[in-house]
């Protein structure tokens, strides 16, 4: 109780209740610092001096460059990318002719630079997780085996792993007259590799109508006349039914909806088929073998990672070696390595620019090319930073989401 003199006793309560909540709001003030030393602030002004700075230098970069690039009767824009090209590129997936625009020449190579780097990830995928198990295997020959093609090919530059699949390897193999052949379906020489492709018919999108509809509607009864199955075996009898039908229409449609196209020798070259030229194999080659043997060491890292105890944890419950590995690790191994392979994909993508050494005709290659002709180098390295940013974007996006979709939810 505060002591308030003469005072009413009313007015005594009423300071009795103000002064400590004065003093409390008064001691608050007193203690928050200016805000020159408050932290938060601060790191809120340095981030935008930070950014105002980064803003300036590039103002100045590019006050310098257009000075120099008017000093020289050079302007920027473009509409050069209408002219017409005016030069051959070797292979393609879509059609070109030196007579179309450079735009569509940059297209080609984009198709191009996606054709392969897709190829290469999947098969760099593969060739990693084949490696990093046998690196974790019990068998002393496989694990030493994967142990020295790993270091091997870890360590040396990519390029020089790229010039020796094509000068070292391809350009050594038999010409097309004496092609190596792997079962009359596969032939390698020194142009490349031939594979057997599948040819659609008109009928391949009928066929494909009448399967989907056909397992949906295989499911859909499943659920309603015997809803005491499983997922697993509803989607057994969803495959088998689906699998009949395929066949079924393979049998009873006038043509069948896709024929398999096996390359035929001809006067000059093999027609038919899938063709991987050499240029194309030597850099797939080259990619695989040098971004597979680090994904090797990213799945070896992720399956270590998994604590022992999850092992056992499940040998106690009466899991087998094989539903232990599928149901337990891999889960737990996978969430571990998404971050780190997606580095490698990115970094291969990268890494696809130096196909221009052995004369594939990618992006950064039919860029080069323009840039000699036109001279628009600034704008070409714009569209090129642009287009591969895009590239690792999309990838990047991709295994976020499927990171998301794997990793562990706490509640």
């Amino acid at each position: 109780m505060v002591s308030t003199g003469q005072g009413s006793p009313i007015l005594c309560c009423a300071l009795n209740f103000c002064l400590p909540r004065m003093t409390s709001l008064s001691d608050q003030s007193h203690l928050r610092p200016p805000w020159w030393r408050n932290e938060r602030i601060l790191k809120v002004l340095l981030q935008v001096a930070f950014v105002v700075a980064v803003l300036l230098v590039f103002g100045i970069l590019a006050q310098n460059l257009l000075a120099s690039l008017r000093r020289l009767g050079i302007s920027l824009g473009f509409r050069f990318l209408d002219n017409s090209a005016n030069f051959g590129i070797t292979e393609g997936l879509i059609p070109y002719d030196p007579s179309e625009s450079y735009l569509k020449a940059l297209a080609v190579g984009a198709v191009n630079t996606l054709w392969l780097s897709a190829v290469s990830i999947v098969l760099a995928t593969a060739m990693g997780f084949v490696l990093g198990m046998a690196r974790l295997s019990s068998n002393w020959l496989a694990r030493q085996l994967a142990t020295v093609v790993t270091e091997i090919f870890r360590n040396v530059p990519v390029l020089l792993i790229v010039i020796f699949w094509y000068q070292g390897v391809i350009l050594t193999l038999p010409g097309v007259r004496n092609s190596l052949s792997i079962g009359g379906l596969v032939f390698i020489n020194q142009r490349g590799v031939k594979l057997p492709g599948l040819d659609p018919s008109g009928w391949l999108v009928p066929a494909l109508a009448i399967v989907i509809a056909a397992g949906w509607g295989i499911r859909k009864l499943l659920l309603v006349c015997r809803p005491e199955l499983g997922s697993r075996q509803r989607n057994l009898w969803v495959a088998a039914g689906v699998v009949l039908l395929a066949v079924a229409c393979w049998v009873l449609f006038p043509e069948p909806p896709v024929r398999l196209d096996v390359p035929v020798l001809e006067r000059f070259n093999f027609r038919g088929g899938i063709q991987l030229s050499a240029e194309f194999t030597a850099m797939m080659l080259g990619l695989v073998t040098y971004t597979g043997c680090y994904i090797a060491e990213v799945v070896r890292g992720s399956f270590l990672a998994v604590p022992r105890g999850q092992w056992e944890a499940a040998r106690a419950v009466g899991l087998s070696e094989l539903q232990t590995f599928r149901l337990v690790i891999v889960p737990q191994a996978l969430r571990i390595m998404i971050p780190s392979l997606n580095t490698q994909y990115l970094t291969l993508i990268k890494n696809s620019s130096l196909a221009i050494a052995v004369g594939f005709s990618d992006l950064f290659n039919i860029s080069s090319t323009i840039i000699n002709q036109s001279g628009r180098s600034v704008e070409m390295f714009a569209i090129l930073m642009a287009t591969y940013l895009t590239f690792n974007l999309v990838v990047s996006y991709g295994m976020n989401w499927l990171n998301a979709r794997v990793k562990l939810v706490e509640r």
